[in-house]
């Protein structure tokens, strides 16, 4: 129940930052002078970890889903397994999020 709750939620959260990201590089692109709000939400780095950590578990916990309907039946270790994974993929993603040099 609480995997189908967070592939949900992170859904939601994807789309509300996603599109906060497109609004502001709207505002960003089209304008002469850029607005300030703009500017801070866009390259603010807790949005971007917030996607970060949103992407990586809703796509392994929706891979987990299509397993499972394939007819795996062993759902707490493809819980483990994929949140394990998930753990991993994050600290590696992160990492390269705040050490990259541009």
């Amino acid at each position: 129940m609480f995997i189908w709750v967070f592939h949900r939620v992170t859904g939601l959260l994807m789309i509300i930052f996603l599109g906060l990201k497109f609004l502001t590089s709207f505002f960003l692109m089209t304008r002469e002078k850029k607005p300030d709000w703009a500017l801070a939400l866009h390259t603010s780095p807790v949005i971007d970890v917030i996607l970060i950590i949103c992407v990586v578990y809703h796509a392994l916990y929706g891979l987990r889903t299509v397993i499972m309907d394939m007819g795996f039946k062993r759902e707490k270790f493809l819980f483990w397994f994929f949140t394990g994974l998930g753990t991993a993929l994050t600290i590696a993603m992160l990492i390269i999020y705040f050490t990259r040099d541009y």
